[in-house]
């Protein structure tokens, strides 16, 4: 999972502007957009983290750590801010802190026992940067200096800051102000003679000149393809050179003195297993240090291991049933040099310095061969003094088939002594998968010192408190300066409508007696005066000649509006009309003023569904409380499951049929809800009378949807229409043959009411107004398919 870390400089000369009208800074957030939409072009960039870091100092320069999403990275990347120094050095340490913080949590670096490359965390950072002078509180620094002290636990067991697996990738930003009449150089992105370019070689990365926006996007390609697995090897050739090789058809110079692929600082490449995604190996890289069971603590390494190689032509070993590793080396001088040989049949032994017992070189633990095709060079990691080991394998494989002599066993034991500690774990993990397990005695001492152990187990423990806290801090605001505290006064009016103002006054400038403590007005202790504007200090209210000459009028007015309404005792810091601006990027915050909002108060009604809070829409319902049924009526609560719309939950002949809420009249398509024409009554009988047609009205409306023939649903639209129409004209035929009409019906029903007021209308009456319903209903859809048949056609 690689990290990809940006560090923005965010010093004010990056507000500068280029030629384009784009500010440094702008450019920079632009590249890393850019960067992110090519490297989204990878399948494997979907296991990519990303953080974000400022030249502010720490931690809030930390704007996206480990825990923060992507959401949180992009958000903080729009909002960067070019408002201070070019602090390079703290900024680059915080940094390097930030990815180191969970590896000795999670014992990725292995101290004291070997260093495993398939136990690595890649990072690359990427500075952007202008390049211009290094300043800090000091002063200016002509020299990148990064700070040598840090909170964070074990840091002492490395000498730099950084480790093998992270690379320093830096961008300088040189777009000039103006177009230049020159053209473009072509070719490739030259180095960048600022400060921060020593660094980027050191850790197996570059810098890169930029002067023009081609530029920046040829340097995001190119960075693009850097992102690999791998960690980064110092080489460095000892012993003489090699004996010059004829080529074909042409002499071979010999040159004298160092050469460029004598010292390389190249990176191996660590591939991942295609089935899991996560590297596997066997074979450690020595330490530089013999361990000593009786040292209470481990002498610090360097980030990148020295390996050297000897240049003498050796006959590459390799055993069936031995587990070995294979890494390429990036290309470089030194494999330039070697696929220049064309010898893809010998190799060149590596070693690590004092990595043996006895001895400044030690033993070979690998070697450097050529591919057979002669398109890279491989770094193979065998056992450690494998030209000794390996024939004893292969003696015991084919010899002695696993039944190893005495002599046999001597020989190992003779081995075994020349092996630092460390390669016990892996020795007898290869004799496991080799089929002869219990050649190693599980009593071989080959671990660190209980003193060693113990002081990594607290180290361990201290990083993991420190990757809590750093974590925690990530992304908290700094907190606001304090404000002018008040204290509560329990009188309603202020000091000068007091009966003793004048002796309050002359206590106050120091002409009478002190005042008591419970009455001093100096005592501000519970409450606090914001200032007006938050970039001054809260005293600036109380001096005169703080206040902007811009903002005098205003604040003369503020004054002379506190001073008329003194009475009422409230102080206005702020215009009516500012209490009430918000930015535009704050306005959609609707759950920060719900928390800040008092608590509601409860509904009148319990059974009604709980009205949801959301911003647009205050009056939206709760969906889990509302439940819609076939007629589209709302029905609160439960509702008994198996019912149709015609039938009663309740048993029949007890108690009246519940009523249900339906849908207003003014909301069914196609039909306006007109009041019922009631001829003028008495005061008395006005109220009950008419409250009960209305309600026989409506109810007779809900009725008469509810009742309808159910149709089935999976029957087309169409063909239910008809039926409907169908039903609609044999209720009517039925009505005029029995010589009754539904006009006079209505007019009996009205006179029997005022006759006898009823508070539900008969079976005869409700079946008279439903056919008349629906007669009505059944004539507005045939009218509204005959208008939508009869359309013209458009043209698509």
């Amino acid at each position: 999972m690689p990290v990809l870390l940006f560090l923005i400089d965010t010093s004010a000369s990056m507000n500068q502007r280029s030629h384009l009208g784009t500010s440094y800074l702008d450019i920079a957030k632009g590249a890393v957009e850019t960067f992110l939409k090519l490297r989204s072009r990878d399948p494997a960039s979907r296991g990519d983290r990303y953080m974000l870091v400022s030249f502010e100092e720490a931690p809030a320069g930390i704007k996206a750590g480990w825990k923060d999403s992507h959401a949180t990275f992009m958000t903080e990347l729009r909002n960067l801010q070019a408002v201070g120094l070019t602090s390079i050095g703290q900024s680059l340490r915080t940094a390097f802190d930030l990815l180191n913080l969970n590896r000795l949590v999670s014992g990725i670096d292995n101290y004291g026992q070997g260093r495993n490359p398939f136990f690595l965390e890649p990072a690359i950072i990427v500075a952007i940067t202008d390049g211009s002078k290094l300043t800090s509180s000091c002063g200016v620094q002509d020299e990148l200096h990064l700070p040598l002290t840090t909170p964070l636990p074990g840091s002492e067991l490395t000498k730099e800051p950084f480790r093998w697996d992270q690379r320093l990738f830096s961008l300088i930003l040189r777009i000039p102000g103006h177009t230049s009449s020159d053209p473009e150089p072509m070719g490739g992105v030259p180095l960048d003679p600022s400060p921060i370019t020593p660094m980027c070689e050191v850790t197996g990365g570059r810098s890169y000149s930029v002067f023009s926006q081609r530029m920046l996007n040829q340097c995001l390609e190119s960075l693009v393809q850097k992102i690999q697995s791998g960690v980064v090897i110092h080489f460095e050739k000892t012993g003489p050179d090699p004996p010059p090789t004829e080529g074909k058809g042409r002499p071979v110079l010999k040159i004298h003195g160092p050469q460029s692929w004598h010292s390389c600082h190249k990176m191996i490449y660590v591939r991942p297993n295609p089935k899991t995604g996560v590297p596997v190996g066997h074979w450690p890289i020595p330490e530089s240090f013999w361990p000593d069971q009786n040292s209470p603590t481990l002498p610090p390494r360097a980030a990148h291991p020295q390996v050297k190689f000897s240049c003498v032509d050796s006959e590459p070993m390799v055993v069936d049933k031995v587990p070995f590793d294979k890494y390429e080396l990036e290309p470089s001088p030194l494999t330039q040099y070697i696929l220049e040989r064309k010898s893809p049949h010998t190799c060149w032994q590596v070693f690590v310095c004092n990595s043996a017992k006895y001895g400044e070189l030690g033993q070979p633990f690998g070697y450097l061969k050529a591919s057979t095709a002669l398109n890279c060079v491989n770094l193979f990691v065998m056992p450690y003094n494998y030209s000794v080991v390996l024939p004893l394998f292969d003696d015991l494989i084919t010899v002695h088939k696993f039944k190893p002599p005495a002599k046999w066993r001597q020989s190992f034991e003779n081995y075994l002594k020349t092996v630092p500690p460390y390669y016990i774990t892996a020795l007898r993990k290869a004799l496991r998968m080799m089929g002869a397990p219990n050649l190693l005695a599980d009593n071989i001492e080959y671990g660190l010192g209980y003193s060693v152990v113990s002081y990594l187990k607290k180290l361990s423990q201290q990083a993991k408190i420190e990757a809590d806290r750093v974590c925690a801090l990530v992304g908290k605001k700094a907190a606001l300066e304090g404000g002018i505290k008040l204290r509560c006064r329990s009188s309603a009016l202020s000091l000068a409508h007091r009966k003793d103002f004048t002796q309050l006054l002359q206590c106050i400038m120091g002409d009478g007696p002190a005042l008591p403590m419970e009455a001093n007005t100096k005592e501000f202790a519970g409450f606090q005066l914001a200032a007006l504007n938050k970039a001054l200090k809260p005293q600036g209210l109380r001096n005169p000649y703080d206040i902007p000459r811009s903002h005098l009028l205003d604040q003369l007015s503020r004054m002379r509006r506190n001073l008329l309404h003194a009475s009422i005792c409230i102080l206005k810091g702020q215009d009516q009309d500012q209490l009430h601006s918000v930015p535009i990027a704050q306005m959609g915050n609707y759950q920060d003023y719900l928390k800040h909002c008092p608590s509601p108060l409860r509904e009148a009604d319990p059974d009604q569904p709980k009205r949801l809070h959301t911003f647009g829409n205050p009056f939206k319902l709760d969906k889990k409380a509302m439940m819609v049924d076939e007629a589209d009526e709302f029905v609160t609560g439960t509702q008994s499951k198996g019912k149709r719309p015609g039938e009663s939950s309740s048993p029949a002949g007890v108690g009246a049929p519940k009523r249900r809420r339906c849908m207003s009249p003014l909301l069914r398509l196609g039909r306006a809800y007109t009041p019922p024409k009631t001829p003028p009554r008495t005061l008395d009988s006005d109220h009950t009378e008419s409250g009960n047609h209305i309600a026989n009205h409506v109810e007779s409306n809900c009725s008469s949807d509810l009742e309808l023939s159910p149709v089935p649903e999976s029957e087309p639209i169409q063909q239910r229409n008809h039926l409907q129409l169908d039903e609609g004209e044999n209720q009517q035929d039925r009505m005029q043959e029995n010589g009754q009409s539904s006009d006079s019906e209505l007019s009996l029903g009205s006179e029997g009411e005022e006759e006898a007021p009823h508070r539900y209308p008969s079976p005869c009456q409700l079946k008279k107004i439903r056919n008349q319903e629906s007669q009505e209903l059944n004539s507005e859809l045939r009218a509204l398919i005959n208008k939508e048949i009869r359309k013209p056609g458009r043209r698509e």
